[in-house]
């Protein structure tokens, strides 16, 4: 009726296991050097997360960026409309460069997505 243990997360190791993992680290190493190499890898992670960290920065930024250009060719769209609305339907050429230039704009925002 009892069957054998099966662990909760197979891919972990539990405590029997990195205890044999711990004692073949002491014997290839040596115990003088685990503190030294413990230390090397602490720093290594520490150096990885640091740079980590600036890549999310510069994602961060990045984003912040397209959100303001979009904002902008947004409020630049909603003013030639506005602009064409006060003009009436027979305005001048103005007009109809003026949201030329914003689809050209809304395009080339939808590209860089």
């Amino acid at each position: 009726m009892f069957g054998t243990l099966v662990p909760l997360f197979p891919g972990i190791p539990g405590g029997p296991e990195l205890l044999v993992i711990l004692l073949i680290a002491v014997l290839l190493f040596g115990a003088n050097k685990i503190p030294k190499l413990a230390r090397s890898t602490g720093e290594a992670m520490g150096e990885f997360q640091k740079g980590r960290e600036e890549v999310e920065q510069e994602l961060e930024e990045i984003r912040r960026k397209n959100r303001e250009d979009r904002t902008e060719n947004e409020q630049a769209r909603l003013e030639a409309e506005r602009d064409d609305e006060d003009q009436g339907t027979t305005g001048g050429s103005s007009s109809g460069e003026a949201t030329e230039g914003t689809d050209e704009a809304e395009a080339e925002a939808e590209r860089e997505r």
